[in-house]
């Protein structure tokens, strides 16, 4: 029981330092995506280099991929663990159905984030009809990178790429397991169809065999 207890509070202690980091990770890219604080971590370049790229191509579509992600992880190791307590039927299929919502809402994240930054992009680039009938294709094309082209080009692609690896790797961890259960319960129903039909021919042929009273009587008479 002892044992029991310091784990649990080692698993909180660990869970609490994790999220306090990842808080302070998502604090410090928000101010930077919006442009308040900037941040330059010059003795680790190759971090420096991939916090601005994720700042230029995915912006503030990030936080909702990473959200979406993350309950994605959750509901897959639930339903394994599910899975490995042989739990009912109800939960398993509300729980697949729900990993896949998180599939498709992956999906859907790349495809309306998308939409957002092309609007802002050419409400950026065109916005000024004059000042877009001024400059030339070389600046149109700039104020269009400035306004989002790429967070919008980049979203599709994260989106895409994400939602189908979300799948492979759903069918390549719980598939095989997914099928036997599934297969495993229709035999259990079947099963037991059976041993209902089975009772209930068995009870036909009791009263069937069973001597009608009123037939008796009217032999005694």
């Amino acid at each position: 029981m002892r044992q029991l207890k310091e784990r649990g509070f080692f698993n909180g202690l660990l869970l609490g330092m994790a999220l306090s980091f990842i808080t302070g990770l998502v604090v410090v890219y928000l101010l930077t995506a919006l442009g308040v604080i900037s941040v330059a971590v010059l003795e680790v370049p190759r971090v420096q280099m991939l916090f601005e790229w994720s700042r230029r191509n995915l912006g503030l579509s990030i936080f909702p991929f990473g959200v979406t992600l993350g309950l994605y992880i959750h509901s897959l190791r639930s339903l394994q663990q599910r899975l490995d307590d042989q739990c009912p039927l109800d939960e398993i299929s509300q729980l697949e159905h729900l990993n896949d919502v998180w599939t498709s809402l992956f999906f859907g994240i790349g495809v309306i984030w998308t939409a957002i930054g092309m609007r802002s992009a050419l409400l950026y680039a065109l916005g000024d009809t004059g000042m877009a009938a001024q400059a030339g294709a070389t600046a149109v094309l700039q104020r269009l990178v400035d306004g989002g082209i790429l967070t919008a080009l980049t979203t599709t692609i994260v989106g895409g790429i994400g939602g189908y690896m979300m799948r492979v790797v759903k069918s390549s961890l719980l598939g095989t397991r997914l099928s036997r259960y599934y297969e495993a319960q229709e035999q259990h129903h079947a099963s037991r169809v059976e041993t209902l039909l089975r009772d209930i021919r068995e009870s036909i042929r009791c009263v069937s065999t069973r001597p009608n009273p009123v037939l008796a009587l009217q032999e005694e008479r």
